[in-house]
């Protein structure tokens, strides 16, 4: 299932400041793993980047909400829009971020899927996050998993999980992801795997930091307990046009490593 993005004609019009290059927006749930019935709070939230895409420390809310999409798709292909459901959380117009409630009705993997457009400081931007949690009947009893988590939503710029990003996910246990760039894969890049209050070494860090190989693929093994946010960002100087001197892609993918993975509970 595809998120649309802004459409061409009116990313100057309806998305002209909703997207920054210093800045990332991505998705979270308080919960990967709910009940059948159970609310699930989807956060939308931004990060400012200035230092280079080195952590994911919270600078604020976006500003609006025009020409950004956010929904739940279910495990039966089913697509709910948030972004109506969305309540801001801050104080002051510039602190904390937007919220959503869903209730799960069906138990299966759900996928809450972002994506922005827009051009400001004469670039356009293509941002696109994703994040998972699963439903089920009775947690000790999760559903048998199912590879639908491993198609891409066609996101410019995209990080595929290829292990289970719930059920997969574990102390020790690898994180393998494929990286796509327009639907092809994108080799030789740099993906940034970035535990919660981590702040990744200047240039690139061999602990948190992987490079794809020829088929877009890279793998990370996390310690126990970290709260992982995979990363990239791709600079397009020579993609032009009408208002824009570049073009600016970014990917997040957030993934929850419990202390321990839920298929061994």
């Amino acid at each position: 299932m595809k998120i649309p993005l802004c459409g061409a004609a009116t990313v100057a019009v309806a998305c002209a400041a909703a997207v920054s290059q210093a800045h990332d927006t991505w998705v979270q749930t308080a919960t990967t793993v709910a009940r059948t019935a159970d609310v699930v709070h989807v956060d939308l939230v931004l990060g400012n980047h200035g230092n280079d895409h080195r952590d994911f420390k919270i600078a604020g809310k976006i500003g609006s909400l025009d020409g950004a999409t956010l929904a739940v798709l279910g495990p039966d292909g089913s697509s709910t829009d948030l972004v109506p459901a969305l309540v801001d959380l801050g104080f002051a117009p510039k602190e904390g971020y937007w919220s959503a409630r869903f209730v799960t009705a069906r138990e299966g993997l759900h996928c809450v899927a972002h994506a922005r457009s827009g051009i400001r400081h004469r670039a356009m931007g293509f941002k696109g996050g994703k994040a998972w949690f699963l439903a089920a009947d009775a947690l000790d009893t999760p559903p048998q998993p199912t590879a639908e988590f491993t198609k891409p939503l066609g996101h410019p710029l995209e990080l595929v999980p290829e292990t289970h990003p719930v059920l997969g996910t574990g102390p020790g246990k690898p994180i393998a992801v494929r990286l796509l760039f327009k639907g092809e894969p994108l080799a030789d890049h740099r993906v940034s795997f970035i535990p919660r209050g981590t702040t990744l070494a200047a240039g690139f860090d061999p602990t948190y930091e992987r490079m794809t190989d020829a088929e877009g693929r890279c793998r990370y093994t996390p310690n126990e307990g970290t709260f992982v946010l995979v990363v990239t960002h791709l600079e397009k100087p020579d993609e032009k046009g009408e208002g824009f001197d570049k073009t600016v892609y970014a990917a997040t993918l957030v993934l929850n490593v419990p202390q321990r993975c839920a298929c061994c509970d």
